[in-house]
């Protein structure tokens, strides 16, 4: 999926559609707060449902069948799964980095410099 945009046959891998619904997630999270009280991820699973179920439609899916919305449904914890998990993984590079900075800087695990053991 490198250098290509989504198409509708990418929203049907578990990548494209992780992807998607990490970045609505992420985008629209703290305007949905107010209203939504059941947490990130069962949002998460609400937008990969849509996702999912929007792409098999448009790939030329028959909106009667009812093993569409079944599958979506199913593969909708599966997706919002692993937007979780890139979002996971981006929070903890970006604490990572963090700590990196202050030992560079001279501190020690606590950011000071007198944390460090003395030799």
């Amino acid at each position: 999926m490198t250098d290509t945009l989504f198409s509708w046959d990418s929203l049907l891998t578990l990548s494209g559609a992780s992807v998607l619904t990490f970045l609505i997630t992420l985008y629209t999270g703290r305007i949905i707060d107010r209203w939504w009280k059941w947490g990130t991820d069962l949002y998460a699973v609400l937008w990969a449902f849509l996702i999912l179920t929007l792409a098999e439609l448009g790939n030329g899916t028959d909106p009667g069948n009812w093993r569409l919305y079944l599958l979506s449904f199913f593969n909708s914890f599966l997706v919002a799964a692993a937007a979780g998990k890139i979002n996971d993984k981006s929070i903890y590079e970006k604490n990572r980095r963090k700590e990196e900075l202050k030992q560079l800087r001279g501190g020690g695990p606590n950011g000071n410099k007198r944390d460090w053991p003395q030799i």
